[in-house]
């Protein structure tokens, strides 16, 4: 796997955050999905690399409460759209002006908070996002809910034991992350409509596609893409990564 330092920084509210660099050229912010981390989305997958060879200067955050950034327990570090200000946060920290934005399922869902709320990279890219957990995307953390508060009595074999499995694999805290569900707010349709960044939507074909044609219709410059995958292996299929430096390029 290719190795990539550990940078940090620090929140406006004082909870140390960390990123990875790749690459060299067009800066690419990319955003991972909740349990994982930026490594294990990015790296590990072999998405960072391709992109990287691409031509992208490739920056990949650990979402607050995952990986390498701080995991406080105190309800005040996760007020209300916090992962969207953090995104605004780095980017001012990184200088980023002329750049791209992309994540996948809550980082997905975090790229469209913040262009939701104003960013203007030059184009965005967002997989496993659907579109009903954008209108209420509290509901979409129920199964997490269950896994995290269910710690040690799942069935063995089941999904939310494998899901216990992988938050041991990366080191994570339940406590945290219970935290974090509750920070999600809810995107209307109108502010979907209202964006204009032309944006990639990519879903699996075993997961939602339908949700990501809704989605990209909806917004002012969407086009949908599908490929292999349930809405776990669709983020690691080469197909995935292939159509995002496409569409970027």
């Amino acid at each position: 796997m290719t190795v990539a330092p550990v940078h940090r920084w620090t929140a406006r509210d004082g909870v140390e955050l960390a990123y990875r660099e790749l690459g060299t050229g067009r800066p690419l912010l990319l955003l991972h999905g909740f349990f994982t981390t930026g490594s294990h989305a990015w790296l590990h997958s072999g998405h960072a690399e391709l992109l990287a060879s691409r031509g992208h200067r490739v920056l990949m955050a650990d979402l607050r409460a995952h990986g390498d950034s701080g995991k406080p327990h105190d309800p005040a570090a996760y007020p209300p759209d916090v992962l969207a200000d953090d995104g605004f946060e780095l980017v001012e920290r990184l200088g980023l002006t002329d750049y791209d934005l992309a994540g996948y399922s809550l980082g997905a869902r975090t790229v469209l908070r913040m262009l939701a709320r104003g960013a203007t990279p030059r184009r965005a890219v967002v997989g496993g996002a659907g579109f009903e957990q954008l209108l209420d995307p509290r509901d979409r953390g129920k199964r997490f809910r269950r896994v995290l508060e269910g710690l040690g009595t799942h069935e063995w074999g089941s999904p939310d034991w494998l899901a216990e499995g992988f938050l041991r694999k990366v080191n994570g805290d339940p406590v945290a992350l219970l935290q974090l569900l509750e920070t999600p707010e809810p995107t209307s349709r109108e502010q979907l409509a209202a964006i204009q960044v032309p944006t990639l939507v990519i879903e699996g074909n075993q997961d939602d596609p339908e949700s990501g044609r809704r989605l990209a219709g909806t917004l002012a410059d969407g086009r949908a893409v599908v490929v292999p995958g349930d809405h776990v292996s669709a983020s690691g299929a080469p197909e995935l990564v292939a159509a995002m430096a496409d569409f970027l390029d």
